[in-house]
């Protein structure tokens, strides 16, 4: 087995053994240490909270040196999340500095990260997004325009619809 495999396989099992609240992973496929599927349950106190939200991580054959991708496959409305369900959020951007200068480079990711720290930091996006550099402008401007009504019926809206496709 190569390094990526290693550390992908040595992560899983310490998930399975310790796991983390907020959260659950496991493969898509047992052959296939590459793609996981996540759980994330929407964070308490936030409109998201009673969520199931399913999502994929893709990890590239350079792993740790390059970032996965996130994919949420439940519908969820939310500033950093494209309406196709990629994640936006910097430790998932490529490392080193950003040629648009919005983010340090002690911000993106960083070899030490792990499925833990990434999805603890997608949880923490949840509950407060970055609406400066959104990847779904329209959940933005709900968020940034009408927080209490138009953005909580989008959001409670996924809520019940993550619950019915478990």
């Amino acid at each position: 087995m190569d390094q990526p495999a290693l550390l992908l396989k040595r992560q899983l099992i310490d998930l399975q053994k310790n796991p983390t609240e907020g959260f659950s992973a496991g493969l898509v496929d047992d052959e296939n240490l590459f793609k996981w599927e996540v759980l994330i349950i929407g964070p308490p106190s936030t409109y998201y909270e009673g969520g199931l939200f399913k999502a994929h991580l893709e990890f590239p054959s350079e792993y740790p040196q390059k970032p996965p991708k996130m994919k949420f496959i439940s519908e969820i409305w939310h500033p950093n999340i494209g309406k196709d369900g990629d994640v936006c959020i910097s430790i998932l951007h490529e490392p080193g500095e950003d040629k648009y200068g919005y983010e340090e480079a002690s911000e993106r990711w960083l070899p030490v990260h792990t499925v833990e720290s990434i999805l603890v930091s997608v949880i923490s996006m949840l509950a407060s997004p970055n609406d400066e550099s959104p990847a779904n402008v329209d959940a933005a401007k709900d968020w940034r325009d009408d927080y209490h009504g138009l953005f909580k019926v989008k959001v409670r809206r996924c809520v019940r619809k993550s619950q019915d496709e478990l």
